[in-house]
């Protein structure tokens, strides 16, 4: 994968890969161990942040009670298309935001926005990493013929950049 430089065309680039991949693993620390699970994001880059609903009883809330410190994994694995996020978390209870994000996705978890359980995380972002390929097919095809001509192939862009 070939690095590029521009920080702000990348950075806007891993909001957008963000935005369209729509899932994250969000990992948390339960003490000395890193615990993931899927979540539904709300990628929302003007705010400078990325937002889930999640539930007042669930272990990830204590988990950032104790350590703020979080990473996002967002992955498109058949079109090869890879965010990493770090970042730090806070949870509210900002009904109004709760109310903004309310959609399908949360629709599976609760009856309705005014359930008194669901909390808002927010994830401010401090620096992401992403790796943005032209897809499987591509990809294998080049690797091929790097294989044989004794080459590198170039599998698409990577960047790492302050967000």
């Amino acid at each position: 994968m070939a690095a590029t430089t521009d920080n702000e065309g990348n950075a806007q680039h891993a909001w957008d890969l963000m935005k369209k991949i729509t899932f994250a693993m969000l990992a948390t620390r339960d003490g000395e161990k890193i615990r993931s699970r899927p979540m539904a994001a709300y990628v929302r880059p003007e705010e400078g942040a990325i937002y889930f609903l999640t539930d007042v009883r669930r272990h990830k809330d204590e988990e950032i009670a104790q350590d703020h410190h979080v990473n996002l994994g967002f992955a498109n694995a058949s079109a090869q298309k890879y965010v990493s996020v770090t970042g730090y978390a806070a949870i509210s209870n900002d009904r109004a935001k709760i109310k903004e994000l309310f959609g399908t996705e949360a629709k599976a978890w609760w009856d309705s926005p005014d359930d008194p359980n669901i909390r808002v995380l927010k994830v401010t972002p401090e620096e992401a990493e992403y790796w943005d390929s032209p897809g499987t097919l591509v990809s294998y095809a080049k690797m091929m013929v790097a294989a044989a001509t004794g080459g590198r192939p170039d599998l698409g862009e990577n960047a790492k950049v302050a967000i």
